[in-house]
């Protein structure tokens, strides 16, 4: 089958072609133009291109029977309504608004420009009960909270999803206090968007632990990788019942049936000679006040190697370094304390992820700490 290119940030187009590329006759290009020569299987709906955030782009092929089984999954656990579409339609999490919203017979909200507290108060109103965010939208919510029209906003939903990243300790409590019906999503374009919800699996899910990497099965898995059979061979795996596994690379356990996922397998830098968990350094720095949108990432060392470095969009007030090497220190050792904070202006992906790749350059033009 040949796929029909179409620009991911125009939603309306997207939710135009959406109904037969569902129905696997005219598979969809997001993110991405395809060649000449490309095909995909029959029964694919659309192949979407990843943001890149950790290492080389991908495209991700997803069949209409994933995307159904998905939507359907998602319906079961929450229930169905309308929805709100707040992230690009390019991408999974906003693809899979438009296609729930289609498998449940109802027409999203679309709006144009950024999601702010006066539009989801302006959605909220024309009856939207479902919405899907990454943490950086939630936590601009619950800060405008104070405001009854936004809290009665964000309460009129039944369910918020959020995901494509951590989610900190401190929004997600703001959240609970203020009875938000928060819904912590975890999967990736592999997995046809979020399988997991508030770390149970949804039905159908099959969540298994190899060591320390998390591994999905289940109808929702993605066919594989467009033109890159030997990352596909890799990464999907079959076993011995003829199951296929999605090999998350995260690392996680499964404790009395409920997911625990703890970042990359991969995030990792060391740190004279001591192996550090960049993504535990980040979890930990984002509890400090004001760097709950914070970046942890690994910077060269000329003593140590290797070490880290914070990168925060904006500044609360003196001491924020301190605070959080004294916290990572506690938790960790003295040997992960990040070196150094940056502030400014966040380089932030369509989806809403930070641009990690783009904070990576930017660390080569970084100054030094003082000595």
């Amino acid at each position: 089958m040949r796929l029909h290119p179409i620009d991911g940030d125009d939603a309306r187009a997207v939710l135009e072609a959406l109904p037969a590329a569902l129905d696997g006759v005219r598979p969809l290009a997001l993110g991405f133009t395809p060649a000449s020569d490309d095909e995909v299987p029959d029964g694919t709906a659309a192949v979407i291109a990843t943001s890149g955030s950790s290492g080389v782009p991908k495209k991700v092929i997803l069949s209409a029977a994933a995307l159904k089984a998905s939507g359907a999954a998602t319906a079961e656990r929450i229930g169905s309504g309308r929805w709100t579409l707040a992230l690009p339609a390019g991408y999974v999490a906003g693809l899979q608004v438009l296609a729930r919203s289609l498998l449940a017979g109802t027409d999203p909200i679309l709006f144009e420009g950024k999601l702010t507290p006066a539009v989801l108060v302006g959605a909220a109103d024309r009856g939207s009960r479902f919405i899907s965010l990454v943490p950086a939208q939630l936590a601009t919510l619950i800060d405008a909270a104070e405001d009854a029209d936004v809290l009665a906003a964000l309460r009129a939903h039944r369910a918020i999803l959020v995901g494509g990243q951590a989610l900190s300790d401190s929004i997600r409590i703001r959240a609970m206090d203020l009875r938000v019906p928060l819904v912590h999503t975890y999967g990736s374009s592999e997995t046809s968007g979020g399988c997991v919800y508030n770390g149970i699996p949804l039905d159908g899910v099959r969540v298994g632990q190899v060591d320390d990497e998390l591994r999905i099965s289940g109808p929702m898995l993605a066919t594989g990788y467009l033109g890159d059979e030997a990352l596909t061979d890799r990464i999907f795996t079959t076993d011995e019942q003829n199951n296929r596994w999605y090999r998350t690379g995260d690392r996680g356990f499964i404790l009395d049936g409920e997911v625990e996922v703890h970042g990359r397998l991969d995030n990792v830098i060391v740190s004279g000679g001591i192996n550090i968990s960049l993504d535990r350094v980040e979890r930990i720095v984002r509890t400090v006040p004001g760097l709950e949108q914070a970046v942890v990432l690994g910077m060269p060392d000329e003593r140590w190697g290797e070490s880290s470095i914070i990168f925060a969009p904006h500044s609360s007030g003196d001491g924020m370094l301190e605070e959080a090497r004294a916290r990572v220190a506690a938790e960790i050792g003295k040997h992960a304390r990040p070196v150094q904070l940056e502030i400014g202006d966040m380089p932030m992906l369509a989806s809403g992820k930070p641009d990690r790749e783009m904070l990576r350059r930017m660390i080569h033009d970084v100054p030094p700490p003082p000595v």
